[in-house]
């Protein structure tokens, strides 16, 4: 939905051990533009937003680097994913996978149902959902 009143949206916020190789991960392998990345040196944390376009007209996601995290973060059983809509997911994944990122889910049609869908998974093993477009 387009909000018109200029409000930014809201962020889906993910906390990452190594932020550098999550930023490198949605930027070049997902096509994401760092949008901007703020140091919080009182509260020892940074910040760094990646989406599509804009925050005011496109959903982004909020990258969380607390400087002194020492081990992985456990994902819990809760996380779902993210989905990111391609027009071609058979070549999006190809691609993907020449450029190194692990196809947990390689591409195929859902088991109940006609669309086709992959996942690839980030830094952090989050699961980032891919969706063909429809033609």
């Amino acid at each position: 939905s387009n909000d018109s009143s200029g409000a930014r949206k809201l962020p889906t916020k993910i906390t990452v051990k190594d932020l550098d190789k999550s930023i490198e991960f949605y930027t070049n392998f997902l096509g994401m533009k760092l949008l901007r990345r703020d140091d919080y040196p009182g509260g020892k944390f940074t910040l760094a937003f990646v989406g599509y376009g804009d925050e005011s007209s496109h959903a982004v996601i909020e990258l969380t680097d607390n400087w002194y995290q020492e081990n992985a973060y456990d994902l819990g059983d809760g996380y779902g994913h993210v989905a990111i809509g391609v027009p071609d997911i058979y070549s999006t994944c190809e691609k993907l996978e020449v450029a190194g990122a692990s196809i947990p889910r390689p591409p195929g049609p859902m088991m109940h149902g006609n669309t086709v869908i992959a996942f690839v998974e980030a830094p952090d093993g989050y699961k980032v959902e891919l969706i063909e477009a429809s033609k």
